[in-house]
């Protein structure tokens, strides 16, 4: 019976090859060299499809945070020092996740407080971010003012727009997600009603012993959100490793009126509705 070499000999010869000559000049085949070619061949292959991976999960997980895509740390306008100071301890705050120690031995809050316009949900927006693209950090962002009107509207059993199952899903997001950052704490509120300083104080604790973190924006200055939050509520914000950042100065926002009384562009020859 003839040998797998024997049967391409009798191939090469009846195609008019040399094979003596190709036997001869032929390299001896090096399977270690060989198998180290592939190897580096095939984990950059690896690496490429890792990379792309990555980057599916870190955009899946911008588009489920709710953040403005514009608060990012190069669109800042680091012109005051209370800004110079939110951003230093902000930028402190995400190397600090760099430590396995440091995000698991507590939860840590960042209480932004002051003037409307100052770029607190700027800034904190930015940290989120920079946390999703280093970390992939799971991020959520949401008014509390919103959080409670979905709340409330919860409590509709005869409706059916679905409201009781949305507000189910996203609480279950406030209590997991890794950074919760709730925004326009209290606003225009003297104080919150106490079933809703109940529910948030409840959420604010249950994540403290998860070891998960906040950042609270609220215009009131702090004695002012102590009061609007109520005691209990406020005591949940004691559980943390808390930073408290101070913003001061003017709103940053454009002005809407020039400051100066307008004339009116009706004329009183022209017609005006309901007139006789």
């Amino acid at each position: 019976m003839k040998t797998l070499e024997q049967r391409l000999n009798e191939i090469g010869k009846a195609l008019g090859k040399d094979i003596d000559a190709l036997n001869a000049n032929a390299e001896e085949f090096d399977y270690q060299k060989q198998r180290k070619q592939y190897d580096v061949l095939a984990n950059a292959d690896v690496s490429q499809l890792q990379r792309q991976t990555r980057q599916k999960r870190i955009e899946t997980l911008h588009g489920q945070s709710e953040l403005n895509p514009h608060w990012t740390f190069n669109s800042l306008v680091e012109d005051a020092p209370d800004v110079s100071e939110a951003i230093s301890i902000a930028r402190s705050f995400i190397g600090a996740h760099q430590d396995p120690n440091w995000r698991n031995s507590s939860a840590h809050m960042m209480l932004f407080y002051g003037d409307y316009g100052r770029g607190k949900s700027h800034i904190a927006g930015a940290i989120a971010h920079q946390l999703i693209n280093q970390f992939e950090t799971t991020v959520l962002y949401r008014q509390l003012q919103t959080l409670l009107e979905m709340r409330f509207f919860s409590y509709d059993y005869q409706a059916d727009d679905k409201a009781a199952q949305q507000f189910r899903e996203i609480n279950k997001q406030l209590h997991h997600v890794d950074l919760l950052i709730l925004d326009e704490v209290c606003v225009n509120e003297t104080v919150l009603k106490k079933s809703a300083q109940s529910w948030l104080g409840n959420l604010l604790r249950q994540r403290a012993a998860n070891n998960k973190n906040c950042i609270l924006i609220s215009n009131h200055n702090l004695a002012e959100l102590e009061k609007a939050l109520g005691r209990y509520c406020f005591e949940s914000i004691k559980e943390y490793e808390t930073y408290r950042v101070r913003f001061q100065g003017p709103s940053r926002r454009k002005s809407v009126s020039n400051g100066q009384a307008e004339s009116s562009n009706q004329q009183k020859n022209q017609y005006r509705p309901n007139e006789i």
